[in-house]
């Protein structure tokens, strides 16, 4: 692999780990007591780094837009190929998709229960 083709797939990447950083407290111990592959007590440890994790994966998500909006004007303006751009737009989505959704159960609790409970 060329740096040029690692450089334009960073956003992607920073853009996933910022979402597993965001969700860490919240939804990614769930998915993982969900799954069956651990119980509530890594749900209560995480929980008490939240503190960190939440300003770590915004900032990272925020990192990752920035990139990947520099990478995209850097190949418009030397006409270069943008390797895998579909996939880093889906993983960028995906990601902020996640980053909001534990934002919505951190900050506002009661509306997404009451959202939830609707849907159900």
């Amino acid at each position: 692999m060329t740096s040029n083709s690692l450089r334009q797939r960073l956003p992607a990447a920073t853009g996933v780990v910022a979402a597993v950083l965001a969700s860490s407290c919240c939804l990614l111990p769930l998915a993982l007591i969900v799954t069956g592959v651990t119980g509530a007590g890594l749900m209560m440890t995480m929980m008490r780094y939240e503190w960190l994790t939440f300003p770590v994966g915004v900032g990272g998500l925020i990192g990752a837009y920035i990139l990947y909006f520099r990478a995209q004007r850097r190949c418009a303006t030397t006409a270069c190929r943008f390797v895998s751009q579909r996939r880093t737009q889906i993983m960028l989505g995906v990601s902020t998709v996640v980053v909001v959704v534990a934002i919505l159960l951190k900050f506002f609790p009661s509306w997404t229960a009451d959202l939830l409970q609707q849907l159900t």
